[in-house]
């Protein structure tokens, strides 16, 4: 399983050893040896840019799965929602024309851009993945972005103590969709 995301996932400000999917990388490796998770990962990324990185993500990794977590850069610029509607669709009609299954993380931003676009952007994720057909994996930062113990002074990226708990809601989420390829 290939893990496409942003900072969120990258591990932003952290060692990238500290990062909630190395965590999980570390306890498949001795639990489910026959799993591999691989970050790929960017602070800062963007759909369009995990849109262009994806060809090369693909076959550098051949992933079963790829678990895509971006667009919470897009809507903290503003970005045109449509653009990230189509951005998305593109990576998961590119992935199941490959034989990949694709789950989406659910994202949610601030409300910096008002109530009528957060809402928007918010609803995107579910009717993409409804409209594809895949799983909608809820975002993880719900419950952690609500402990400022877990949050860096940005109050956007969680912290060195946060990456343990986002591995303790991820981890079962993401063994639960390799174990639908693996029966």
């Amino acid at each position: 399983m290939v893990v496409l995301g942003d900072s969120l996932s990258a591990g932003y400000g952290l060692s990238e050893s500290d990062a909630w999917v190395t965590l999980i990388q570390e306890q498949w490796a001795s639990d489910y040896p026959h799993y591999e998770l691989v970050n790929a990962s960017i602070s800062g990324e963007t759909t369009s840019g995990g849109l262009r990185r994806l060809p090369t993500i693909i076959t550098q990794h051949e992933p079963d799965w790829v678990f895509i977590e971006l667009g919470g850069n897009d809507g903290l610029r503003g970005f045109q929602l449509a653009e990230m509607r189509s951005n998305l669709n593109a990576m998961i009609d590119l992935l199941q024309e490959k034989g990949i299954a694709v789950a989406l993380s659910a994202v949610e931003i601030p409300p910096n851009f008002g109530p009528r676009y957060t809402a928007m952007f918010r609803d995107l994720f579910a009717e993409v993945a409804e409209s594809q057909g895949i799983e909608l994996i809820p975002f993880f930062m719900l419950e952690i972005a609500l402990n400022p113990e877990w949050m860096q002074n940005d109050g956007i990226h969680p912290n060195l103590a946060a990456q343990p708990e986002i591995a303790k809601i991820m981890e079962p989420k993401l063994r639960a969709l390799m174990e639908q390829t693996n029966k």
